[in-house]
């Protein structure tokens, strides 16, 4: 049976402010104030997919009843690949409350979009600009967002693929018949206009939904600008910075948004890369309670 299937244009769009990461230098006694411009970038207020009802299958519920199977789009993978009955961790609740976190996205009951916790979440990296000593730093802030969301993150290995605006969220040829991973590409504001003004990163991920149900991310993209990572880098504090620009656009990807408080990760301006905050930790904890989809 075939199915119909309507398809939103993507949308693009920038975070409502940058990220100025302020960091103090010590120069012939003088203290000077560098800044360094990150955005959030949502890949998507993203690809929506709904698709129709989907197929009685004889046989396929218990009892021998029918069940409602939905079909497969043409531009999707088959449902369910690698998912589990249950989410693969169980992190740990924040150590302290903290309400100073928001979301990119929220379906119609109020609950937060994120990623299902029962499936690894696969990822590339196009490191053909990567600079010298990132690769330990990024491997760092993926194991910290990791541990406060419970998605276990899987590394796939290099591509080339490079950043584009709309990026394809399902990409057989080059990917198989599945989901493309999340991609991580080190690259310049010209190849990626989004870092231009000095913005340093950004992040963001792509939402699936079906039969007008709950939207979950299914893939997105992170960038980061080799030329200013390089110069942090060259700083004898550089690497805090770098490792606390990655965790925050990571957090774009799990589906936080930019915060008022100054003590978060999340907020647009820090002056100190303290990594993240109990805001940040009780969001992240709160997308781990994504629900499982065996359906998409």
């Amino acid at each position: 049976m075939d199915s119909e299937r309507e398809t939103r244009a993507p949308k693009h769009r920038r975070a409502a402010t940058a990220w100025r990461v302020l960091r103090g230098l010590l120069m012939a006694g003088i203290a000077a104030v560098v800044a360094v411009l990150v955005s959030g970038f949502l890949h998507g207020d993203p690809r929506i997919t709904a698709l129709f009802p989907g197929v009685s299958v004889p046989g396929a519920a218990q009892g021998g009843t029918t069940q409602a199977v939905p079909p497969r789009a043409a531009d999707a993978p088959p449902p369910g690949l690698e998912e589990a009955d249950a989410p693969l961790a169980s992190p740990p609740a924040a150590e302290s409350a903290n309400d100073s976190y928001k979301f990119l996205a929220t379906n119609d009951d109020g609950t937060p979009v994120g990623y299902s916790p029962c499936r690894p979440l696969h990822y590339v990296v196009n490191n053909a600009s990567a600079p010298e000593g990132s690769d330990a730093l990024l491997a760092m802030a993926i194991a910290n967002v990791s541990a406060a969301s419970g998605i276990q993150f899987v590394n796939d290995g290099t591509t080339d693929e490079l950043p584009v605006e709309r990026r394809e969220p399902y990409q057989p040829s080059k990917y198989g018949d599945r989901w493309a991973p999340l991609l991580i590409s080190w690259t310049t504001p010209e190849a990626a206009p989004a870092l231009a003004d000095k913005v340093i990163g950004t992040g963001g991920s792509t939402m699936y939904s079906l039969n007008n149900g709950p939207k979950s991310y299914i893939t997105g993209s992170l960038e980061l600008d080799t030329p200013q990572v390089t110069e942090l880098l060259a700083d004898p504090e550089g690497a805090d910075y770098v490792l606390a620009v990655m965790q925050h656009e990571l957090g774009h990807v799990m589906g936080l948004d930019h915060v008022d408080d100054p003590v978060q990760l999340m907020y647009p301006e820090i002056g100190a890369p303290d990594g993240l905050a109990a805001g940040d930790l009780n969001g992240l904890h709160l997308l781990s309670s994504a629900p499982c989809r065996k359906d998409i």
